[in-house]
């Protein structure tokens, strides 16, 4: 009780807006990272149903390697070693989300592919026999079927790349973590500013799982049998 007593947040509240304007750095790296991710997903998911061989390992290649090697390691590597090979230098914030949206990419494409996955046989074949073309088989019945699919997992997923952006505080972005971690060193009240972090992150992170769940009712797969 004397510990809680000891808290003082009125300091960190002085600071409200630079820490409201990491929380928007943050939204801004999931938003981005999300759309551009779930794009090339797709197009990585429909590439891996191509009849070349090639392509499809291409495919296979990229999202076991980045599934399975940390993110941090592909931050790091994206941008301290890549300027070394290609003699190309990104800022901090544009090799994060490059790393970010490149990591998020592996993942949805295998959601993407899951759920194109699930489109039952007699879809292809019925656009087949009504002479459709293959870009609007794809896009007019298989990919608004598996987009209502793959919502829940898609929902889930954006969740966890919010909280990912944390990491990105590791190349000095000006996220939500990097500008607590600045506030606190400034104020020397660690627990204050931490504690207002994570009832930040809980607060976007709770709109974002009441969104998704939104989303779900009104466009997820069951509404799609009804």
């Amino acid at each position: 009780m004397q510990f809680l007593s000891s808290l003082d947040f009125s300091s960190v509240w002085e600071f409200r807006w630079q820490l409201l304007e990491g929380l928007g750095v943050s939204f801004f790296l999931m938003t981005s990272s999300s759309i551009l991710g779930l794009l090339l997903g797709i197009l990585l998911a429909i590439v891996a149903r191509s009849k070349f061989k090639l392509f499809r390992w291409c495919v296979i290649v990229y999202v076991e390697f980045f599934r399975n090697t940390p993110l941090l390691v592909q931050l790091i590597w994206l941008h301290f070693v890549m300027p070394l090979i290609t003699g190309i230098n990104t800022s901090p914030l544009v090799s994060g989300l490059i790393a970010l949206t490149l990591n998020v990419t592996a993942y949805f494409s295998e959601i993407a592919r899951s759920g194109i996955g699930a489109i039952p046989a007699g879809q292809w074949e019925a656009a087949s026999a009504i002479g459709l073309r293959r870009r609007h088989t794809w896009s007019l019945v298989i990919l608004p079927q598996a987009l209502r699919i793959m919502i829940p997992p898609l929902a889930n997923m954006v969740i966890n790349i919010f909280k990912a952006t944390a990491i990105l505080s590791f190349l000095a972005i000006d996220d939500l973590m990097r500008v607590t971690v600045r506030i606190s060193n400034a104020i020397y009240k660690p627990v204050e500013t931490m504690t207002a972090a994570a009832i930040l992150y809980l607060i976007l992170g709770s709109a974002l799982a009441y969104g998704a769940a939104v989303i779900e009712r009104k466009y997820g797969p069951q509404q799609g049998t009804r």
